[in-house]
């Protein structure tokens, strides 16, 4: 997502609780010729939150754009979920988007000025997930604050919309990693193939730019397809607690 608004000219800040991680991640933006700020913040931390976009707008100048990807997720049953577990992973999306979303709101509000608002969801809100009880509760708390707040906002000129993502397997994710690698997945999904990560940047950026300028309110799903795969063809269903690799059917 930021690689993709670097790439259309914008300056980039980059959050994350890691600042090792973040510099990192500013710097292969910085590549592109724009300018880049690292910062370190837990967006479930009100305060921290508040001072990220001090220093963001102190080094960069005034937020227009915000895309809100925090996240956390592994496979686990719903009665093996742990109190901690829960809400580590729904505090970082529903607190998370929440506190960010209100903070750039009320600054943009301020200034008199429009902008806008991508959160990255999951194609599974609508139907669950094994192994995801704390996940699809949290991504789904995110597709519907997007309808709110997009209603709540609009008179101000902010749009707020949503990626529902399927699967874009990258360099630390285990989504689809299996026995024969990612290729069993991908059979799976009509398209053929799992996404590439630049094309989930490239929506996600383009959401927020005047080419989709009356759109706000939306969650739109990117998944290859694999929301509508229902057929009579399909693989024997195994519960989840039976399968040999864990919840998701692996590792």
């Amino acid at each position: 997502m930021a690689m993709a608004f670097a790439q259309g000219g914008a300056s980039v800040a980059v959050m994350g609780r890691s600042i090792e991680k973040a510099r990192e991640g500013a710097a292969k933006i910085a590549a592109l010729g724009v300018q880049t700020h690292a910062m370190s913040c837990d967006v479930r931390q009100p305060d921290q939150v508040k001072a990220a976009f001090d220093e963001a707008e102190r080094v960069l100048g005034p937020i227009s754009l915000l895309a809100n990807n925090a996240g956390a997720n592994f496979p686990v049953l719903a009665e093996d979920i742990s109190d901690n577990a829960w809400n580590a992973v729904t505090r970082i999306a529903i607190d998370g988007t929440f506190l960010c979303s209100t903070e750039f709101a009320r600054r943009v509000i301020a200034r008199g000025e429009a902008g806008a608002i991508v959160n990255n969801s999951a194609q599974y809100i609508w139907t669950g997930f094994p192994g995801d009880a704390h996940s699809a509760a949290a991504k789904t708390a995110q597709a519907t604050m997007t309808r709110k707040m997009a209603r709540d906002w609009l008179q101000f000129g902010i749009r707020v919309n949503a990626v529902a993502a399927g699967f874009f397997p990258h360099d630390t994710s285990t989504a689809g990693v299996r026995e024969g690698g990612i290729e069993p997945l991908q059979n799976m999904i009509p398209a053929g193939r799992t996404g590439f990560t630049w094309e989930f940047g490239w929506l996600a950026a383009l959401t927020c730019t005047p080419l989709l300028g009356e759109m706000t309110g939306q969650v739109i799903v990117q998944d290859g397809g694999e929301s509508l795969r229902r057929s009579l063809m399909m693989p024997d269903y195994v519960p989840p607690r039976e399968r040999a690799e864990g919840p998701w059917g692996w590792r």
